[in-house]
């Protein structure tokens, strides 16, 4: 059912609203805090938009409310801020500011399903990499990506940005300890270099959870321990190590290839 937002105008950066999106957009965990989660950009907007989801505010260049595109994707939120273009510059981490902005409730830490395909982030350090997993994760078929305590925060305008839009298609856990995985009732697999058999030479358990570790120190001692599997990705170029985004998909490329293999798909 559509609907009719209220509309309002925001012209100083002083702003009470304009202070707290200035807090979101500074500070990657500040979501934690107040409770709402800022996300920038048309694309990741339009990806909101399309799946239908709830969002609290909309906010939009006075340029920008002149596209009929753009006001359509901006209508979708219960209101709307207008802002001078010069204003939303100010804002942006963008090097070419976006004219759109959504600012949606974040419910706090959910609840682990425990039965769902899974991605366990063991202290992954870097947004970029972080948003890279998310969008593998999505791509070929899990549902849920788990971060453990010291990753780097799932909702912060950084992971957002490299996530394209996947978080909108996934049940996000974050802040778990390492003993929350025992909840899981399907396997957990890692990936080593120097484990015996490789990744395609295994039949793979479905469903499961990848487990990927810190960029520098891999999967903690005590995470490895409850991995069923460990295997190797090879690597005939003869690099030390993947990237550890780049290991996570072709891992669950893997799974997701021997998955149409035994329903008989191409």
């Amino acid at each position: 059912m559509s609907h009719t937002p209220q509309v309002k105008a925001i012209s100083s950066r002083d702003n009470p609203l304009w202070v707290r999106l200035r807090k979101l957009n500074a500070d990657p965990g500040a979501y934690r805090k107040l409770g709402v989660v800022w996300i920038e950009g048309e694309h990741l907007c339009s990806a909101c938009a399309q799946r239908g989801l709830a969002v609290a505010l909309a906010v939009i260049t006075e340029s920008g409310w002149e596209v009929p595109a753009l006001r359509q994707v901006a209508s979708i939120a219960a209101s709307v801020a207008v802002v001078p273009d010069a204003l939303m510059a100010m804002l942006s981490a963008l090097e070419s500011p976006s004219p759109i902005g959504f600012v949606r409730n974040w419910g706090g830490a959910a609840e682990l399903h425990t039965d769902a395909p899974s991605v366990v982030l063991d202290r992954l350090q870097d947004a970029g990499n972080v948003g890279t997993i998310l969008r593998s994760a999505a791509a070929f078929g899990f549902t849920q990506v788990l971060a453990l305590k010291g990753t780097a925060a799932l909702w912060s305008p950084k992971v957002l940005r490299a996530g394209m839009g996947a978080h909108f298609g996934l049940h996000l856990v974050e802040g778990l300890d390492e003993t929350a995985l025992a909840a899981l009732t399907l396997p957990l697999l890692a990936t080593s270099s120097h484990a015996v058999r490789a990744l395609h030479e295994v039949a793979l358990p479905w469903p499961c959870a990848w487990v990927m570790g810190h960029e520098g120190q891999g999967v903690s001692e005590a995470l490895m321990g409850r991995c069923t599997q460990s295997l190797r990705i090879p690597q005939p170029g003869g690099e030390e190590s993947l990237n550890v985004a780049v290991a996570l998909a072709v891992c669950c490329y893997e799974s997701a290839r021997q998955r149409a293999v035994t329903r008989g798909e191409r």
